[in-house]
């Protein structure tokens, strides 16, 4: 994979990110603490925590296809490095109540279920993206008088 095309994923991978940080951040702070209200500058955190967790995504860049095993290794990799990231920023902050073990817990099972949403997300834009060049392929072949198998 280009260097180019890896950077626009990541560049993806931010938005979606971003948006569901946002979603977490709501649903858990609504049940967490439903009274708190924030300022605009709240507005930001989210979008400060996407940043910080796709910078540990780089780990599974390479010019090479990698084997299934690699690939495996690499992503459970990039997970703890996420995870690591995600708890750093929490203990640093003096605005998480990381004293309280319900809300660590529910930050590092958010993070996961964020991970893997984040995941399958990719999946599914990647999988339509292969059908579409396929189907593309086929028309192509059908056109040019070439055999479909």
């Amino acid at each position: 994979m280009s260097i180019k095309l890896f950077i626009l994923q990541k560049l993806s991978l931010f938005f979606m990110l971003s948006t569901l940080i946002t979603v977490a951040v709501s649903v858990i702070g609504s049940a967490l603490d439903p009274g708190a209200r924030f300022g605009y500058d709240a507005l930001l955190s989210p979008l400060f925590y996407a940043a910080c967790c796709v910078i540990p995504t780089f780990v599974t860049y390479s010019r090479r296809e990698l084997t299934l095993k690699e690939l495996v290794g690499r992503m459970v990799l990039e997970w703890i490095l996420i995870e690591a990231v995600v708890l750093y920023i929490a203990y640093s902050s003096p605005v998480i109540d990381t004293g309280r073990i319900s809300v660590v817990l529910t930050l590092a099972v958010s993070v996961f279920v964020i991970y893997l949403l984040s995941r399958l997300i990719s999946w599914l834009q990647d999988s339509a993206e292969a059908r579409k060049l396929n189907d593309e392929l086929v028309r192509f072949q059908k056109e040019s008088g070439g055999q479909v198998r």
